[in-house]
């Protein structure tokens, strides 16, 4: 039992590397999809997370399959799509959720005609689907790097985070941190999204950002307590996904992400705080 967790890591210098980018990006994007789910912007984590297509489709068409041009051309439009929605929110009539569901699905179709003018189906499958078996030095470095700034500033914006998601109203009357520490947090959501593409792809970057959260409020009722639950569900999933991976010959990426999916339901099932079972036992009399 013990030689099938840890020999596929021992034997392989490709499983070590796609252990090492998975723990990074399970260390940084959970504690970003929790802010996320409390500011009760899960939705535009998703929609963020399809317009990185059509920049990093751009940055293929014109660099081939660049680390570099595929990465900074994910941020561009994942800022650019969040910047948009929010303006395009403030300035007419069309509420923030539905702008953003139109530059989603613009997005996704845009980003699969690109690539689909010069790559196969196979260079497509890569841009949505991620291959974190492949990942190389360049590419560890930029997960990193882009774990390390994120926790570095998720740690300094952290009480003006939590407050702006509790009472937003509040924190513009005494402060003028609440712009700042918006704009600061959309850029470091777009930046993990880039990471978790470089490994899991497009389309599957944000459930490693956003189920963990999800199942982490059955279990926490603080912010620092989600942050902890979502990490720790985030790296099993990983570990898990990536040996159900070797030694069943599946894809890689939905295998971490429903492996993430399976906690989240089993969260949903037993979590202490609000689980339908817990829900379903009897209580004491007079107990809320």
């Amino acid at each position: 039992m013990i030689d099938a967790l840890v020999s596929p890591f021992i034997e392989f210098s490709f499983m070590r590397r796609a252990l090492v980018g998975c723990m990074a990006i399970s260390l940084t994007a959970p504690p970003i999809g929790v802010f996320l789910v409390l500011r009760r912007m899960s939705l535009m984590g998703d929609a963020m997370g399809h317009a990185l297509l059509p920049g990093a489709a751009i940055g293929y068409l014109l660099a081939g399959l660049s680390l570099f041009a595929m990465s900074l051309g994910a941020f561009a439009a994942g800022l650019a799509v969040a910047l948009a929605a929010g303006l395009v929110a403030r300035s007419t009539i069309i509420k923030e959720d539905a702008s953003l569901a139109g530059f989603y699905l613009v997005s996704l179709a845009l980003g699969v005609l690109l690539v689909s003018v010069k790559g196969s189906n196979v260079d497509l499958l890569h841009v949505l689907f991620g291959t974190v078996l492949a990942l190389d030095d360049p590419a560890l470095l930029l997960i990193a790097t882009i774990a390390t700034v994120s926790l570095v500033t998720l740690a300094v914006i952290y009480r003006p985070l939590v407050l702006e998601c509790f009472d937003a109203q509040f924190l513009r009357s005494v402060s003028r941190m609440s712009w700042p520490t918006h704009l600061t947090f959309l850029v470091l959501v777009v930046l993990n999204l880039v990471a978790g593409f470089q490994a899991l792809g497009t389309l599957m970057a944000v459930g490693i950002m956003l189920l963990p959260a999800v199942a982490a409020r059955f279990w926490a009722k603080d912010v620092a307590g989600m942050v902890a639950v979502a990490v720790a569900s985030a790296v099993l999933s990983s570990l898990a996904g990536l040996l159900i991976s070797y030694h069943f010959n599946v894809p890689t990426g939905p295998a971490v992400i429903l492996a993430c999916g399976v906690f989240y339901f089993l969260s949903m099932l037993v979590g202490i705080r609000g689980g339908v079972l817990w829900g379903l036992m009897p209580r004491k009399h007079l107990e809320a």
